[in-house]
């Protein structure tokens, strides 16, 4: 589905942060808190967040994050997050293309996320690019004890990825619209 306003993914900054903890406290039974953000932000040479905006320049407005962690040469999704207003519309697979490229810019070879096994949604936008699951961590979110299915997507840099994100790339432009 098409976005309907201009929306850019860029690099999330300290002021996007309490739009962040909203939509971080609206998608989450056990949200970070909004120091954790800043911390992230400030103090994590290994971090990068970004943020999905809508609208136009002076009046935008975030409407997802994501952020990932560089460890040796994996990247590791640490959070993803859609307004519940904005799902389905295009804007996850904004974030996740940003997200690849920032894992090839990092220097990562391959990438990894925790999902809860029972977001299908969520495992639905992760299969399309090619994560497969490879493993479960069992009990792994606190709040209620559910599994978490490790993802993973073993080469960044075969043919197949490239090539996939290239067809994202055009997709999210025509979404984007002109």
């Amino acid at each position: 589905m098409a976005i309907g306003l201009p929306l850019t993914v860029d690099e999330m900054r300290m002021a996007d942060v309490p739009q962040v903890h909203e939509i971080e406290r609206l998608s989450f039974r056990t949200p970070w808190p909004s120091y954790a953000f800043e911390q992230e932000l400030t103090g994590n040479r290994l971090a990068r967040y970004v943020v999905a905006r809508a609208g136009i320049v002076g009046g935008e407005r975030v409407v997802g994050f994501a952020g990932v962690w560089l460890m040796v040469d994996e990247a590791h999704i640490t959070t993803f997050g859609v307004h519940p207003e904005w799902r389905r519309r295009g804007v996850g697979r904004q974030l996740m293309v940003r997200l690849l490229d920032l894992a090839q810019e990092m220097g990562a070879t391959r990438l990894t996320l925790e999902v809860r096994a029972g977001n299908a949604a969520a495992q639905s936008l992760y299969g399309s690019f090619g994560f497969e699951i490879v493993g479960r961590r069992p009990r792994y979110y606190t709040d209620d004890g559910e599994d978490a299915l490790v993802m993973s997507i073993p080469s960044l840099g075969d043919p197949a990825m490239r090539d996939l994100l290239r067809r994202e790339r055009e997709r999210a432009e025509v979404e984007e619209g002109p």
